[in-house]
């Protein structure tokens, strides 16, 4: 190869290299563009129509584990034919918790001793007419349940509620944006992403009721319904936008 050869092939080599350097520059401008992000909250409210509430009962101590199973499955279907009576449906009826369970007394003289057993379960039911829910507390609570408690009310379709909520929130994301560019001095480019986070709000209510003795009243009083509100949800969505700053 003469040098004018060489000279030439030096030449490419260094135009090839020189066009990778500028590729590379080029590359490592963009990755490292200026972002600027911003958060907007959209909050809409409704009034629930879903109530989820857990009904239970704890057996009294029997002295073999088949006398507590018994007693337990005997009440608790007593239980599931009276909410059915009110309506609500098998699908809606879920067993969330079940436990036999040995029970022991413990004295200076004798140690641990085995007095019995119990049984705990637990039904988790979802009740869809809100006008429902006292009248499943008192009955249920007449047929030996003992354990009331967690109500939480929901919405069953949030779909076009979160619709509203995104919709404010990118609003008021743009509307941030635009005011803290003009504070700043920044002139903003083109949305590059978006981002939403949205959690389910659910509105919990403690309660419980202790097992009522109806000996008294030979086992025949009426119970009355407690009076249960369940207010409005809350849907929320929070979503970052991020511009490109130019």
């Amino acid at each position: 190869m003469d040098k004018k050869q060489v000279f030439i092939s030096s030449l490419l080599i260094l135009a090839v290299t020189a066009i990778v350097i500028m590729t590379l520059v080029t590359v490592k401008k963009d990755n490292n563009q200026d972002r600027f992000s911003v958060v907007g909250s959209g909050k809409v409210y409704a009034k629930a129509d879903i109530a989820n509430i857990s009904v239970g009962l704890k057996t009294e101590t029997k002295k073999t584990a088949a006398e507590a199973t018994t007693d337990s499955t005997t009440k608790i279907n007593n239980i599931i034919a009276e909410v059915k009576k009110l309506g609500i449906e098998d699908k809606d009826i879920q067993t969330s918790n079940y436990s036999l369970n040995p029970v022991y007394n413990y004295t200076n003289t004798k140690g641990q001793e085995l007095i019995g057993y119990e049984v705990d379960q637990t039904l988790t039911l979802k009740i869809r007419d809100l006008n429902k829910i006292g009248d499943v507390i008192s009955k249920t609570t007449a047929q030996g349940a003992n354990q009331i408690g967690d109500i939480s009310f929901t919405i069953d379709d949030e779909s076009a509620l979160k619709d509203q909520a995104r919709a404010l929130a990118i609003t008021e994301a743009k509307t941030k944006a635009v005011l803290i560019a003009k504070q700043s001095g920044m002139k903003l480019g083109e949305i590059k992403s978006v981002v939403e986070n949205s959690d389910p709000i659910i509105t919990p209510m403690a309660y419980t009721n202790a097992k009522m003795d109806l000996s008294a009243a030979g086992g025949s009083a009426p119970i009355s319904a407690p009076s249960i509100q369940s207010g409005q949800n809350e849907i929320k969505v929070d979503v970052t936008l991020v511009y490109e700053v130019k």
